[in-house]
């Protein structure tokens, strides 16, 4: 009976054909293969040497920190003089998603700009665009490519162009790496997001412009470095090195949406929403019951974490404007954005700093179909000089205007202070709020305590005449002092009492209905749940408004 043979060997695995005298085809297959592989040599070792020396990644590190998927590299042009080869553009899959991507390759001509490059950029920009993927941008370029002459600057105009065009369309998120000044600074800032991180720099000029042109001799941190740009807000996020810059925006685009007609990620929370914040109780009860007590200031981060599923939220310009709170979350699942005063600074009292940093997050929130939940305790908008010279009638009014065009499902959670134009602005139930809830802490009025002054008027009066007679008659002064601060103590402490609540509020159904500490949560998770259960998102349409 004859042994049958059996093999591990795969009958299926190409095999290698046989050898034949190399020609034509052979020569163009090692053609194809260096053209392949020359984009990931970069620069070649030195270079990318140099680059390590300076803790930097390259672009091709910085690729594989965002995903470990095989990114499909998009236009491998490499034309004379290094044209198109010192930017490297793609589509990558982030933790499930399409995400189209650019980075600069600072060991190819320092990546800088030309003709070619911005041609290539805007196709990728553009291509995010038509099939509604976010956009991330790692920038290290030292501008436009001078021996190209105008073609560098044509380059970033079509660039320019293009990511205007996007704006609104799909999210991007710009990472700021090494040096870029010029257009290399100006082309990030029109994302929705930049993130920079310590030891960079960029700016319209250099530190050597700026002496040479006005004399001032300035380091390049303190010109354009991290801490300056997270102060004026041209930057939303602040890190401490590339790695950190990179993760920072893949946690970011976890709370993005696609583009403009969809919804952000929803994530099934195994955090019960119907539970009791215990938490959310000590903190009140400890504020209040305080011997400052309703003037007590608090960090209204601290509440927002009882809010949030898992007690997680992402803060954006945490550097600036800290009177107010800008942050993404999730609740029940669904990622919201909040706006939340924050009396541990200034009161909550709402600047022109606060007001520019509201405005900004408002109008992405209603842009990307991302509901909101406004927290407010604030004395109101912050009065001055200094304030009104710089304009805060102009800002307090672009944030009321980007509230009423909000169109997405809102909830305004009154935990304390709400009073005059600061509790008409801020997400009211006549600028549009879907509903309207308070604490039982909250002081609804008109003005706050200094408002005793016109309610109780004729009676304060007396009591400053019956002051003057009673020193008249030759009481001492402290005496007579004594009586008066007495009185007028018990007529602020009536006036908090009868009308800085939120009983008038809620009678006139401007508040809908009241939350006792430990279950905002939960009311708030399942109203937002109906309220998004019934939302589309869509486009905006309708008319455009004169101002932003």
């Amino acid at each position: 009976m004859e042994t049958k043979q059996y093999s591990l060997n795969n009958p299926f695995k190409e095999t290698k054909a046989p050898e034949t005298q190399a020609g034509i085809y052979d020569d163009a297959l090692k053609l194809g293969k260096e053209l392949i592989e020359k984009p990931f040599l970069g620069g070649g070792e030195d270079r990318i040497r140099v680059q390590h020396s300076k803790n930097r990644m390259t672009v091709w590190e910085r690729i594989k920190v965002l995903t470990d998927e095989e990114p499909n590299i998009t236009y491998q042009n490499w034309g004379p003089n290094l044209d198109g080869a010192s930017i490297v553009t793609g589509i990558l899959n982030i933790k499930g998603r399409d995400v189209a991507v650019y980075g600069h390759d600072f060991t190819l001509r320092a990546g800088s700009m030309d003709a070619t490059n911005g041609s290539k950029l805007a196709r990728l920009i553009q291509m995010a665009g038509t099939h509604g993927i976010p956009l991330i941008g790692m920038n290290d370029s030292a501008g436009a490519y001078v021996p190209a002459g105008v073609g560098g600057l044509d380059g970033y105009s079509e660039a320019f162009t293009a990511l205007r065009k996007i704006s609104g369309v799909v999210p991007s998120v710009m990472l700021m790496f090494g040096f870029n000044a010029g257009g290399g600074a100006y082309l990030p800032r029109q994302g929705s997001f930049m993130i920079q991180c310590d030891g960079t720099f960029f700016g319209l000029t250099g530190p050597g412009v700026v002496k040479s042109v006005l004399g001032e001799d300035i380091s390049a941190e303190d010109l354009g470095g991290p801490k300056v740009h997270g102060q004026s807000g041209v930057v939303d996020l602040v890190t401490g090195d590339e790695l950190g810059s990179l993760r920072t925006a893949i946690r970011l685009l976890s709370y993005l949406p696609d583009n403009n007609h969809s919804f952000a990620p929803f994530y099934p929370t195994s955090d019960p929403v119907d539970r009791f914040i215990y938490e959310e109780d000590i903190l009140f009860r400890k504020t209040f019951n305080s011997p400052t007590g309703m003037n007590t200031p608090f960090d209204i981060t601290l509440y927002l974490q009882q809010i949030c599923d898992h007690g997680e939220f992402f803060e954006l310009q945490p550097q600036r404007a800290r009177n107010i709170v800008t942050a993404f979350g999730r609740i029940g699942g669904h990622v919201v954005g909040f706006l939340a005063n924050n009396s541990a600074v200034s009161s909550g009292q709402i600047d022109i700093g606060a007001s520019r940093k509201g405005t900004r997050f408002v109008r992405f929130c209603n842009l990307y179909n991302i509901p909101m939940v406004f927290v407010e305790d604030t004395t109101g908008f912050l009065p001055g000089r200094d304030q009104e010279h710089n304009g805060i009638v102009l800002e307090g009014r672009k944030l009321l205007d980007s509230i009423i065009d909000l169109r997405t499902p809102r909830l305004t959670l009154i935990i304390r202070n709400a009073f005059g134009g600061a509790y008409a602005t801020f997400n009211s139930y006549f600028t549009g709020a879907s509903m309207v809830f308070a604490l039982p802490t909250a002081r609804i009025a008109v003005m706050g305590p200094a408002g005793k002054e016109y309610v109780y008027k004729d009676e304060i009066t007396g009591v400053q005449k019956e002051f003057l007679a009673n020193v008249k008659k030759g009481m001492s002064d402290k005496e007579a002092a004594s009586i008066r601060d007495a009185k007028l103590f018990e007529i602020g402490q009536r006036y908090e009492k009868e009308l800085m609540n939120p009983k008038e509020a809620l009678s006139l159904g401007s508040v809908s209905s009241i939350i006792l500490p430990g279950y905002t949560r939960n009311v708030l998770s399942k109203n937002l749940s109906f309220l998004m259960s019934k939302y589309k998102p869509a486009e905006m349409s309708g008319p455009q408004r004169e101002f932003e």
